[in-house]
């Protein structure tokens, strides 16, 4: 039997939350540098992943992710710095946790319906 996995979401003190589907679309815009593209990798719909980032934006002191609208450069996304900051803020947090969780984890595989 495999370990239970953690989920970590993360309520901010301005009422906002910051957890794995968000962490999942700044990781997917750091890959393929779009919000389309981001969103298709992800099966979410395009205003969904909009509004997650109207949300991201305006949760934290900066900007998570900038756009460049189309044109002669062609449109796209890309995570700021403060953007990659949370991101891997994020993946510590969730290590430590899951670090620290394991022992119990492995307790509770006991009790889990096979």
């Amino acid at each position: 039997m495999t370990s239970p996995l953690l989920s970590l979401r993360i309520d901010l003190p301005n009422g906002q939350r910051f957890g794995p589907g968000k962490a999942a679309l700044l990781a997917a815009i750091a890959e393929t540098e779009t919000i389309r593209k981001a969103a298709e990798t992800l099966s979410m719909s395009y205003p969904r992943a909009l509004k997650l980032i109207e949300q991201m934006n305006t949760s934290f002191e900066h900007p998570l992710v900038e756009t460049q609208h189309g044109g002669i450069q062609r449109g796209g996304a890309r995570l700021t710095p403060a953007g990659h900051a949370v991101l891997e803020l994020y993946r510590e947090i969730c290590a430590v946790t899951d670090t620290a969780a394991r022992p119990a984890f492995d307790r509770l595989k006991a009790y889990i319906r096979k």
